[in-house]
Protein backbone atom coordinates (compact mmCIF):
# COMPACT_ATOMS: atom_id res chain seq x y z
CA UNK A 1 0.00 0.00 0.00
CA UNK A 2 1.39 3.30 -1.06
CA UNK A 3 0.63 6.14 1.69
CA UNK A 4 0.82 9.51 0.87
CA UNK A 5 2.09 10.80 3.75
CA UNK A 6 3.01 14.39 3.11
CA UNK A 7 -0.30 14.80 0.84
CA UNK A 8 -2.75 13.51 3.27
CA UNK A 9 -1.06 15.59 5.84
CA UNK A 10 -1.83 18.53 4.25
CA UNK A 11 -5.40 17.59 3.57
CA UNK A 12 -6.17 16.97 7.10
CA UNK A 13 -4.88 20.40 7.85
CA UNK A 14 -7.08 22.36 5.35
CA UNK A 15 -10.01 19.95 6.84
CA UNK A 16 -8.88 20.86 10.34
CA UNK A 17 -9.76 24.49 9.71
CA UNK A 18 -13.55 24.03 10.15
CA UNK A 19 -15.19 23.37 13.00
CA UNK A 20 -17.76 20.50 11.30
CA UNK A 21 -15.77 17.89 9.05
CA UNK A 22 -18.48 16.98 6.13
CA UNK A 23 -19.58 12.98 6.38
CA UNK A 24 -17.45 11.08 3.99
CA UNK A 25 -18.16 9.98 0.78
CA UNK A 26 -18.92 6.32 0.82
CA UNK A 27 -20.37 2.93 -1.38
CA UNK A 28 -20.30 -0.77 -1.62
CA UNK A 29 -17.94 -2.51 -4.55
CA UNK A 30 -15.64 -4.87 -5.36
CA UNK A 31 -12.39 -2.84 -6.22
CA UNK A 32 -10.74 -6.41 -7.90
CA UNK A 33 -14.21 -6.74 -9.89
CA UNK A 34 -12.78 -8.09 -13.28
CA UNK A 35 -15.65 -6.74 -15.64
CA UNK A 36 -15.15 -2.93 -16.09
CA UNK A 37 -17.94 -0.26 -15.76
CA UNK A 38 -16.96 2.75 -16.11
CA UNK A 39 -19.57 5.55 -15.67
CA UNK A 40 -18.50 9.42 -16.56
CA UNK A 41 -20.07 11.23 -14.18
CA UNK A 42 -21.21 15.15 -15.46
CA UNK A 43 -19.08 17.30 -13.91
CA UNK A 44 -20.40 20.22 -11.43
CA UNK A 45 -20.52 23.68 -12.46
CA UNK A 46 -16.77 25.44 -12.36
CA UNK A 47 -16.84 28.38 -10.00
CA UNK A 48 -15.43 31.00 -11.96
CA UNK A 49 -14.32 33.07 -8.55
CA UNK A 50 -11.59 32.20 -5.83
CA UNK A 51 -12.59 28.88 -3.62
CA UNK A 52 -14.84 30.05 -0.68
CA UNK A 53 -14.05 28.64 2.98
CA UNK A 54 -16.74 26.05 2.69
CA UNK A 55 -15.43 24.86 -0.61
CA UNK A 56 -11.76 24.60 0.84
CA UNK A 57 -13.07 22.27 3.30
CA UNK A 58 -15.50 20.30 0.82
CA UNK A 59 -12.12 19.50 -1.29
CA UNK A 60 -10.32 18.98 1.35
CA UNK A 61 -12.42 16.02 2.51
CA UNK A 62 -12.71 15.13 -1.24
CA UNK A 63 -9.31 14.83 -1.59
CA UNK A 64 -8.71 12.67 1.49
CA UNK A 65 -11.65 9.79 0.31
CA UNK A 66 -9.41 10.32 -3.08
CA UNK A 67 -5.92 9.68 -1.34
CA UNK A 68 -7.06 6.97 0.36
CA UNK A 69 -8.54 5.11 -2.84
CA UNK A 70 -5.50 5.48 -4.47
CA UNK A 71 -3.63 3.72 -2.27
CA UNK A 72 -5.75 0.84 -1.95
CA UNK A 73 -5.81 0.79 -5.83
CA UNK A 74 -9.25 1.49 -5.95
CA UNK A 75 -8.48 3.24 -9.25
CA UNK A 76 -11.64 3.42 -11.35
CA UNK A 77 -14.02 0.80 -9.54
CA UNK A 78 -16.00 0.43 -7.78
CA UNK A 79 -18.09 2.90 -9.59
CA UNK A 80 -19.28 4.64 -6.46
CA UNK A 81 -15.64 4.35 -4.27
CA UNK A 82 -12.33 5.31 -6.67
CA UNK A 83 -10.07 8.00 -7.07
CA UNK A 84 -10.69 9.08 -10.39
CA UNK A 85 -14.25 10.19 -9.83
CA UNK A 86 -12.87 11.91 -6.63
CA UNK A 87 -10.16 13.73 -8.20
CA UNK A 88 -12.80 14.93 -10.89
CA UNK A 89 -15.07 16.45 -8.71
CA UNK A 90 -12.42 18.32 -6.81
CA UNK A 91 -11.78 19.61 -10.42
CA UNK A 92 -15.12 20.62 -10.43
CA UNK A 93 -14.96 22.74 -7.92
CA UNK A 94 -11.73 23.96 -8.06
CA UNK A 95 -10.31 23.37 -11.65
CA UNK A 96 -6.56 23.99 -11.28
CA UNK A 97 -6.21 22.09 -8.22
CA UNK A 98 -2.78 20.65 -8.14
CA UNK A 99 -3.30 17.63 -5.73
CA UNK A 100 -6.21 16.45 -7.94
CA UNK A 101 -4.35 16.85 -11.17
CA UNK A 102 -1.51 14.99 -9.69
CA UNK A 103 -3.73 12.27 -8.80
CA UNK A 104 -4.89 11.72 -11.92
CA UNK A 105 -1.42 11.33 -13.23
CA UNK A 106 -0.59 9.13 -10.53
CA UNK A 107 -3.76 6.42 -11.48
CA UNK A 108 -2.29 6.42 -15.31
CA UNK A 109 0.85 5.86 -13.69
CA UNK A 110 -0.28 3.09 -11.29
CA UNK A 111 -2.12 1.62 -13.95
CA UNK A 112 0.88 1.49 -16.91
CA UNK A 113 2.52 -0.34 -13.83
CA UNK A 114 -0.04 -3.04 -13.06
CA UNK A 115 0.33 -3.39 -16.87
CA UNK A 116 4.18 -3.93 -16.57
CA UNK A 117 3.84 -6.37 -13.89
CA UNK A 118 1.34 -8.54 -15.91
CA UNK A 119 3.00 -8.41 -19.21
CA UNK A 120 6.32 -9.81 -17.12
CA UNK A 121 4.10 -12.99 -16.14
CA UNK A 122 2.77 -13.23 -19.82
CA UNK A 123 -0.54 -11.99 -18.82
CA UNK A 124 -0.81 -10.24 -22.11
CA UNK A 125 -4.64 -9.59 -22.23
CA UNK A 126 -4.57 -7.92 -18.84
CA UNK A 127 -1.93 -5.73 -19.54
CA UNK A 128 -3.62 -4.20 -22.39
CA UNK A 129 -6.53 -4.04 -20.16
CA UNK A 130 -4.49 -1.89 -17.90
CA UNK A 131 -3.20 0.55 -20.51
CA UNK A 132 -6.61 1.12 -21.81
CA UNK A 133 -7.94 1.97 -18.37
CA UNK A 134 -4.20 4.66 -18.27
CA UNK A 135 -5.52 5.72 -21.27
CA UNK A 136 -9.09 6.64 -20.46
CA UNK A 137 -8.07 8.50 -17.74
CA UNK A 138 -5.51 10.55 -19.92
CA UNK A 139 -4.91 9.81 -23.70
CA UNK A 140 -2.04 12.04 -24.17
CA UNK A 141 0.52 10.75 -21.39
CA UNK A 142 3.64 10.04 -23.41
CA UNK A 143 4.37 7.05 -21.16
CA UNK A 144 1.14 4.83 -22.80
CA UNK A 145 2.90 4.68 -25.99
CA UNK A 146 6.06 3.32 -24.86
CA UNK A 147 3.95 0.92 -22.41
CA UNK A 148 2.23 -0.51 -25.52
CA UNK A 149 5.99 -0.99 -27.12
CA UNK A 150 7.23 -3.04 -24.32
CA UNK A 151 3.97 -5.14 -24.28
CA UNK A 152 4.51 -5.76 -28.41
CA UNK A 153 7.95 -6.71 -27.39
CA UNK A 154 6.92 -8.92 -24.61
CA UNK A 155 4.34 -11.01 -26.88
CA UNK A 156 6.60 -10.89 -29.38
CA UNK A 157 9.42 -13.08 -27.39
CA UNK A 158 9.93 -16.55 -27.29
CA UNK A 159 9.47 -16.89 -23.92
CA UNK A 160 7.26 -19.25 -21.96
CA UNK A 161 5.34 -18.53 -19.01
CA UNK A 162 3.10 -20.59 -17.03
CA UNK A 163 0.17 -19.53 -14.48
CA UNK A 164 0.46 -21.69 -11.79
CA UNK A 165 -2.63 -22.56 -9.75
CA UNK A 166 -2.36 -20.83 -6.16
CA UNK A 167 -3.90 -23.30 -4.65
CA UNK A 168 -2.13 -26.29 -5.27
CA UNK A 169 1.48 -25.09 -5.15
CA UNK A 170 0.65 -23.53 -1.79
CA UNK A 171 -0.35 -27.12 -0.64
CA UNK A 172 2.75 -28.22 -2.27
CA UNK A 173 1.18 -31.11 -3.63
CA UNK A 174 2.20 -34.02 -6.26
CA UNK A 175 0.75 -32.55 -8.81
CA UNK A 176 2.52 -29.06 -8.05
CA UNK A 177 5.95 -31.23 -7.86
CA UNK A 178 5.59 -32.74 -11.22
CA UNK A 179 4.86 -29.16 -12.88
CA UNK A 180 7.97 -27.84 -11.33
CA UNK A 181 9.89 -31.16 -12.82
CA UNK A 182 8.40 -30.61 -15.96
CA UNK A 183 9.62 -26.72 -15.87
CA UNK A 184 12.71 -27.67 -15.17
CA UNK A 185 13.08 -30.23 -18.04
CA UNK A 186 12.61 -27.58 -20.32
CA UNK A 187 14.78 -24.87 -18.76
CA UNK A 188 17.58 -27.34 -19.64
CA UNK A 189 16.38 -27.97 -22.90
CA UNK A 190 16.34 -24.39 -23.61
CA UNK A 191 19.37 -23.45 -21.88
CA UNK A 192 16.88 -20.59 -19.79
CA UNK A 193 16.91 -18.69 -17.28
CA UNK A 194 13.76 -19.04 -14.87
CA UNK A 195 11.82 -16.40 -12.96
CA UNK A 196 9.48 -17.07 -10.32
CA UNK A 197 7.09 -15.14 -8.46
CA UNK A 198 5.06 -16.55 -5.51
CA UNK A 199 2.98 -15.39 -2.43
CA UNK A 200 6.12 -15.56 -0.15
CA UNK A 201 9.81 -16.36 0.26
CA UNK A 202 9.74 -19.99 1.37
CA UNK A 203 6.90 -21.24 -0.92
CA UNK A 204 9.36 -19.34 -3.77
CA UNK A 205 12.49 -21.29 -2.44
CA UNK A 206 10.33 -24.77 -2.17
CA UNK A 207 9.21 -24.09 -6.11
CA UNK A 208 13.26 -23.81 -6.41
CA UNK A 209 14.42 -26.59 -5.09
CA UNK A 210 12.50 -29.35 -6.63
CA UNK A 211 13.10 -27.36 -9.56
CA UNK A 212 17.04 -27.92 -9.25
CA UNK A 213 16.56 -31.62 -8.21
CA UNK A 214 14.96 -32.71 -11.05
CA UNK A 215 17.39 -31.88 -13.53
CA UNK A 216 20.10 -32.70 -11.06
CA UNK A 217 23.86 -32.18 -12.65
CA UNK A 218 22.25 -29.05 -14.70
CA UNK A 219 22.81 -25.69 -13.22
CA UNK A 220 19.74 -23.78 -13.18
CA UNK A 221 20.13 -19.95 -13.52
CA UNK A 222 17.32 -17.88 -12.37
CA UNK A 223 15.86 -15.37 -9.88
CA UNK A 224 12.48 -14.88 -7.60
CA UNK A 225 10.27 -11.96 -7.22
CA UNK A 226 7.38 -11.80 -4.32
CA UNK A 227 3.39 -11.04 -5.92
CA UNK A 228 -0.05 -12.32 -5.35
CA UNK A 229 0.23 -15.03 -8.11
CA UNK A 230 2.07 -17.78 -8.67
CA UNK A 231 4.00 -18.40 -11.78
CA UNK A 232 7.42 -19.18 -13.76
CA UNK A 233 8.49 -17.25 -16.93
CA UNK A 234 11.45 -18.78 -18.87
CA UNK A 235 13.55 -16.22 -20.46
CA UNK A 236 14.97 -17.77 -23.85
CA UNK A 237 18.44 -17.16 -25.31
CA UNK A 238 18.05 -14.62 -28.08
CA UNK A 239 19.99 -17.05 -30.82
CA UNK A 240 21.52 -14.61 -33.46
CA UNK A 241 22.51 -16.38 -36.96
Amino acid sequence: MRIHFPTIALVLFLAGCQAQPSPSEGGEGDASSSNLSIRVLSDAEVSGGSVVPDQRRIIADILYEALQALDQDKLLTPVDDNAHARFKRVLALDAKNPMALQGLQDIVARYLELAQESMHRGLFDEAAIMIDRARFVDADHPDIANTEIALTQEMNSEDLFFELDNREFSARSEAAENQLQDIARQARQHSAFFLITAPNDDLARWMVSVMRQAVSGHRLRGNIELASRTSIRLRIPLHLD
